[in-house]
């Protein structure tokens, strides 16, 4: 993973402070070229991954990216699904089976009949399938290295403490995609646990980690405990606790860490881009990080990724 990550929280109207904030931001991005203007602000500051839900409007900004492959070919995008108000608002609609019917990729009739017998037999896992490739298929021929399961559906599953999902996600996007899968949880301890139980060894944990504790369930010091175990690759998420903590003093927090590979934000303009992208590459190399912006230098297949990777 690469050390900026750049996210869309701003391209939707999220904004965990200000309902005001959230209002402005709907109208700034009410055009996808100005979601794409941002992003292309972002790769200007050496940004070249951007993570995102599954949102509809991102099939749209799939599409401009498709339309100029030379701009973009060295531009990768981290899918983040389910996008749960989508499905939630098409089930209310249409119902459970009118949903599955909608989303479903390719052949209608084919997915519907393994659909089908999914939900006969209560195969959860099938239904997952099925459901990832729907969400997948706006990143059609775009780079997707990595692929997060979004933590309403992770934290789900932690607490009802069913494990086998979380093995069964994690071969299927090696398998049908050749890309890392990752998981997105508010509680990074007990995730990790979990997922080394069930055999997914150093896994990608996408969590939030700030220095007032927001949206960290278990606690600042046992996620300190858990990121010096060296068990994770971690990406921090939140970092400004929400908007509570002043840029450069949650940044420095941050990039004092040990065992973070990956910082996500947002931002909506030019200037709060620098500026974030300018302080994380300062503190990184006063806290002699400069390591974190180069590639890594893996060899062997996929799953042997993490055993036979070093720096370069």
């Amino acid at each position: 993973m690469k050390r900026l990550i750049f996210g869309d929280n701003q391209f939707f109207s999220v904004n965990h402070i200000s309902e005001e904030k959230s209002r402005s931001l709907t109208i700034k991005f009410k055009e996808d070229k100005t979601i794409l203007n941002t992003i292309d602000i972002a790769i200007e500051n050496g940004i070249s991954t951007f993570m995102c839900t599954t949102h509809d409007r991102m099939s749209n900004i799939c599409h401009l990216i498709r339309q100029e492959p030379d701009k973009y070919s060295n531009f990768s995008i981290y899918p983040c699904m389910p996008y749960a108000h989508k499905y939630a608002n098409a089930v209310t609609e249409l119902g459970i089976m009118g949903t599955i019917k909608n989303y479903l990729p390719g052949n209608i009739i084919g997915s519907m009949i393994k659909g089908g017998i999914a939900v006969v037999s209560k195969d959860y896992i099938s239904i997952m399938e099925l459901m990832i490739d729907a969400e997948m298929k706006m990143f059609t021929k775009i780079n997707t290295p990595v692929i997060f399961l979004q933590n309403i559906v992770t934290d789900l599953l932690l607490g009802l403490g069913m494990k086998d999902i979380f093995k069964a996600y994690h071969d299927y996007i090696i398998k049908k995609y050749n890309a890392e899968p990752g998981f997105i949880t508010m509680n990074l301890p007990k995730l990790a646990f979990t997922l080394n139980q069930v055999g997914i060894k150093k896994p990608i944990i996408c969590s939030s980690i700030n220095k007032a504790g927001f949206r960290m369930s278990g606690g600042i010091e046992l996620y300190h405990q858990t990121l010096m175990s060296n068990t994770v690759r971690a990406m921090a998420m939140q970092v400004m606790g929400g908007g509570a903590i002043p840029p450069q003093e949650a940044l420095k927090y941050i990039c004092e860490l040990p065992n973070i590979e990956s910082i996500l934000f947002g931002a909506s303009s030019r200037q709060n881009i620098s500026q974030t992208v300018s302080l994380i590459k300062n503190f990184d190399h006063l806290n002699n990080k400069t390591k974190v912006y180069e590639n890594y230098n893996c060899s062997g297949s996929k799953t042997e990724f993490h055993e036979n990777c070093t720096l370069n």
